[in-house]
């Protein structure tokens, strides 16, 4: 990890979702107290267990939330995107850690103190209702995930994990490579299947002529197809 020198307020007025609801008096103290961290591939931000000392945005890169399951394994509960928020909701339930943030390759995640986040709940509206409506949006799309990771065949899993993460960080310049790099075993445990299955089913889909592999970079060739089977299940 390591903690960048910014320019407070530029980076602070770049953060529109956090800097537009504030008076001129609160963006005084947010650019006070903010700060900026860069972290490498595979370290720690917050670690199950932990007391929440920040609210966090994600400025550009790659975080997963992942959560110890059974026998100690590893299970990827969300995908951080670009200009998300993560990291705030044991500190609004009060209390610590229920997951591991896990930042990838050329991390910068925006950091604020959770005792200010709470100072400006309380002064204003505006800005403690992005919290409800973001809360809304993760519990809808957790509900979500929970039916089809219990009703759906392996297949549709991991083409609708695949579709999810074309959705969240797009793609690079030649409009199909994923613009995003994840090993075997993480879209295993995004698509909860064993790292084998993720391996054979992917193999299968680029035998299909649906998507390329190239290392652990993806191609998608044939998208409709994909939506398809996710949507058949």
């Amino acid at each position: 990890m390591v903690k960048k020198e910014i320019n407070k307020k530029e980076i602070a007025e770049s953060v529109h979702l956090l800097w537009d609801p504030l008076v001129d008096e609160q963006r005084e103290l947010f650019v006070e107290n903010i700060s900026v961290q860069q972290y490498s591939n595979n370290e720690i931000i917050f670690r199950e267990g932990d007391t929440p000392a920040y609210l966090y945005y994600l400025m550009k890169g790659k975080v997963t939330i992942r959560r110890e399951g059974i026998a100690g394994q590893q299970q990827i509960i969300r995908m951080v995107e670009p200009h998300a928020l993560f990291g705030y909701a044991s500190a609004i339930e009060g209390g610590n850690y229920k997951t591991t943030a896990v930042a990838g390759e050329n991390t910068e995640v925006f950091m604020i103190p959770v005792s200010l986040m709470f100072h400006l709940i309380w002064e204003n509206s505006d800005f403690a209702m992005l919290f409800l409506k973001d809360l809304s949006a993760l519990l809808g799309l957790s509900v979500e995930r929970t039916v089809h990771l219990t009703q759906k065949h392996i297949r549709g899993r991991l083409a609708e994990a695949l579709i999810h993460l074309n959705k969240k960080y797009g793609v690079e310049g030649d409009g199909q490579t994923l613009a995003v790099y994840l090993s075997r075993e993480d879209l295993a445990q995004m698509s909860n299947m064993t790292t084998s299955n993720a391996i054979r089913t992917l193999s299968s889909f680029a035998q299909e002529g649906i998507i390329a592999i190239e290392g652990r970079k993806i191609k998608f060739i044939n998208l409709e197809e994909l939506q398809q089977i996710s949507d058949r299940g």
